[in-house]
């Protein structure tokens, strides 16, 4: 496990103090003392960094210290923090083998001071002759060491566990905000690819009105004064309702305003009442009971004709009717636009159709619907999109 500078030196400063503090009890003793000293500080100062070199520095303080025949020193308390660090920073191998290290130093430590030092320089707990009071002694002692030193384990592996938890939370926390921040760029990739089909709708079929009842206009003038003032007032209105509606889809642009109004079934009246103002006979006709639409698929219908419509302006043969029907059944409603195609008017596939067939394909299959275009040989051009119903959902 890597850890940064400043902690490796925090490492090393408080090993200094430690030693230093056991220092003066280590010189009351001799050179073995002063040796397990620096042994224990050494472990103390690696003991994050290098968390197997730490517990192997203190197993050979702690043999140096027993081999020697040497008492307690309070250097030997280092030894609960080189058994929390090979928990809390050593690697699975480290840590487990710093479990086995405390039940080993148990049995050792018991052992040494409860049989080895009170046979050989009468210095420990217990007194040899008396069994009983050895056996309740090694047993104290035997109990207390493993508990002392299993805690320190158990405490660096608790703190390990908190620590690698507040690790995956963290990720799982910069995971979600990537994963927020895709999920945002989507929508709003969406919004605008949304809005940027709105603004062709509304241009392309305001532009295709003005152009025709400029078209007219220029032509009746001469002879027909009136009708020429009644197209300029049909080109005022209808560039006002664009201008107003490109002002909206902007709004939205810049602003994200997702409840700006948006047309419905309903608004197709209206739609018509233009698309005819501009020379357009359109015949409307509605079959079947209507059913509840959700917004988005009553956009999808307007849209729709409204693209539809404005192709058969700016395409079709405008002396002959247009035909729009609607057919409702218990699945939803058919959008049906047919209208004569011109002689010179583009197919489908050419650069004509770019942004409207695709637009339109693509609002009906976002409703869950279907759209089918159709150049018969007749020279009839058919618009077909199926709309499935929402059910429950406001008309």
């Amino acid at each position: 496990m890597r850890i940064s500078r400043s902690k490796l030196t925090i490492d090393i400063v408080l090993a200094g103090v430690f030693g230093l503090a056991c220092l003066p009890f280590a010189l009351l003793g001799n050179w073995v003392d002063v040796v397990a000293l620096c042994l224990f500080a050494s472990a103390l100062a690696v003991r994050r960094g290098l968390p197997a070199w730490s517990l192997a520095l203190a197993w050979i303080g702690a043999l140096v210290q027993m081999l020697m025949l040497r008492d307690l020193q309070l250097y030997d308390a280092a030894v609960l923090g080189v058994l929390y660090s090979s928990a809390a920073h050593g690697g699975r191998v480290v840590r487990w083998v710093g479990l086995a290290s405390a039940g080993a130093g148990a049995v050792l430590a018991t052992g040494y001071l409860a049989v080895v030092k009170p046979l050989i320089d009468n210095a420990g707990f217990a007194d040899p002759s008396n069994v009983i009071s050895t056996v309740v002694v090694t047993g104290v002692l035997f109990v207390a060491s493993i508990a002392v030193l299993v805690l320190s384990w158990t405490a660096g592996l608790l703190v390990r566990s908190v620590r690698d938890t507040r690790e995956v939370s963290r990720r799982e926390d910069a995971a979600n905000r990537e994963r927020g921040l895709v999920e945002y760029r989507y929508v709003v990739e969406q919004e605008r690819n949304r809005i940027a089909r709105d603004m062709h709708d509304v241009v392309a079929h305001s532009l295709a009105v003005v152009i025709a009842q400029a078209d007219g206009g220029r032509f009746a003038a001469p002879t027909r004064p009136d009708a020429a003032v009644e197209a300029l007032d049909t080109i005022a209105g209808v560039a006002r309702g664009a201008l107003g509606d490109v002002r909206l889809l902007l709004a939205e642009l810049r602003h994200d305003e997702a409840g700006a109004p948006q047309p419905v079934i309903d608004d197709l009246t209206g739609l018509l009442e233009r698309v005819r103002s501009a020379g357009l006979d359109v015949r409307f006709s509605e079959a079947g009971q209507r059913l509840p639409l959700g917004t988005g698929h009553q956009i999808a219908v307007y849209r729709i004709v409204q693209e539809a419509l404005t192709n058969a302006l700016r395409h079709g043969d405008v002396t002959a009717p247009v035909q729009l029907e609607l057919v409702w059944d218990a699945a939803g409603v058919t959008v049906e636009i047919v209208n004569s195609r011109r002689a010179d008017a583009p197919t489908p596939e050419t650069h004509a159709f770019r942004h409207g067939i695709p637009g339109m394909r693509e609002r009906a299959q976002l409703a869950g619907g279907t759209l089918q275009i159709e150049a018969g040989a007749d020279g009839m051009f058919r618009v077909t999109a199926r709309i499935p119903a929402q059910t429950g959902s406001p008309a």
